[in-house]
């Protein structure tokens, strides 16, 4: 939508309206009508922010969660205070396309690095109620194009890949303790065809 500076500002979701329904997207963006929504579960929120205080226990240690050892090439981001200014709306990380006029913004979950090599990793927290099947990240791919523009034109030069790191409930005991598997998915993913997708819903 068109704010109070003339600017037209976009996210990954809004994006992802356009993949799935350009029509839609143009009713919203253009003509105020909104999709009908129906009610929107709390629970994978919630289970977000948990997520969150987990990973930035073992962040402030310097290690990734022990699940997650030797499972993807990363280590997590080391600095708390900015990325949870990353993680806020109002903080987030965007970028101003000369092009099309456009200003993208998008909020992380969080963020891998890889030191040596100066190379910075998009991590997507996701929580499923069934096992993931192969190549259903293929839905998400849109969302991390756009990490991996956002981060390359804020001065990080993305690795070329990022992880969706799936929390799917297992079983639950006794005092409401529920057992999670942790699946992390590589996804290949391209800042150019992200940048393509912009400019595509601006026209």
């Amino acid at each position: 939508p068109k704010m109070k500076d003339g600017k037209i500002r976009l996210s990954p979701s809004t994006l992802n309206v356009f993949l799935e329904c350009p029509k839609c997207f143009w009713l919203e963006h253009v003509k105020d009508i909104h999709r009908p929504r129906g009610i929107f579960p709390s629970l994978p929120g919630g289970m977000d922010l948990l997520i969150k205080k987990y990973f930035d226990k073992y962040r402030v240690l310097g290690k990734l969660p022990p699940e997650l050892e030797g499972k993807i090439d990363a280590e997590l981001f080391p600095d708390p205070e900015l990325l949870n200014k990353w993680r806020n709306w109002r903080s987030a990380l965007t970028y101003e396309d000369p092009e099309s006029g456009a200003v993208l913004s998008g909020m992380l979950d969080d963020l891998g690095v890889q030191p040596e090599k100066r190379l910075f990793v998009p991590l997507d927290y996701k929580t499923r109620g069934f096992d993931v099947k192969e190549g259903g990240e293929a839905f998400y791919k849109n969302q991390l194009n756009c990490y991996g523009l956002l981060l390359r034109e804020n001065g990080m030069k993305p690795a070329g890949h990022a992880y969706l790191i799936y929390y799917i409930p297992k079983d639950v005991a006794e005092k409401g303790m529920t057992r999670f598997d942790v699946v992390p998915k590589r996804v290949e993913i391209n800042p150019d065809d992200a940048l393509k997708v912009l400019r595509s819903a601006v026209n």
